[in-house]
């Protein structure tokens, strides 16, 4: 019943962000905004509905029970969702699920922006991990984790040169760490 409860609530989340993130892009390419990464953007729209299919299953065929180690881990995710909101809330009508750039819109640096280029890539990929390791579906985290990294390296490569081309992205951003807050940048 956990599980169930769990998994309808994370996917809820997807589909209320899709909405918010569809909303957001209409209004971003009514101001001008450009698309960027759309021949990337299919695999990671794939990535994550395959995501949450092997959690499903191999969740549910190890009956969908909690790890020993639940308190840790709902904590810790219930920290992340925490941040999600929060790098949301502080990206406004510019968040999306897509790289859309307003050309020579100002950066965004408020928020969790004020310590980390990408806390929203970070949620997700803390979130790849999380989410199966709640209920010990470790193939999965290991697979998705991988693919996300790889797919990440294309998308922030795709998205950081969109955003120094067109923004004040280069200027605000260069010394601030991608996703780890208060480490030393070079």
């Amino acid at each position: 019943m956990v599980f169930y409860a769990f998994f309808f609530f994370i996917v809820g989340e997807r589909l209320v962000e899709l909405a918010i993130a569809k909303r957001n892009e209409r209004v971003l390419k009514a101001t001008g905004a450009k698309e960027f990464g759309a021949r990337h953007y299919p695999w990671i729209v794939a990535m994550h509905a395959l995501f949450f299919v092997s959690f499903w299953i191999e969740a549910t065929l190890k009956g969908g029970q909690l790890s020993p180690w639940w308190p840790f881990l709902f904590s810790f995710f219930t920290a992340v969702q925490g941040l999600r909101i929060w790098t949301l809330w502080s990206l406004g009508r510019l968040w999306n699920t897509k790289i859309l750039v307003l050309p020579n819109a100002h950066v965004v640096v408020k928020g969790p922006y004020r310590w980390l280029r990408h806390p929203n890539y970070l949620i997700v990929t803390l979130e790849m991990i999380l989410i199966p390791l709640l209920f010990e579906a470790y193939w999965t985290a290991l697979i998705f984790s991988v693919l996300n990294a790889f797919l990440l390296s294309i998308r922030i490569s795709t998205e950081e040169q969109a955003l120094s081309a067109m923004t004040n992205y280069k200027h605000k951003f260069r010394d601030r760490p991608r996703f780890f807050p208060f480490r030393p940048v070079k």
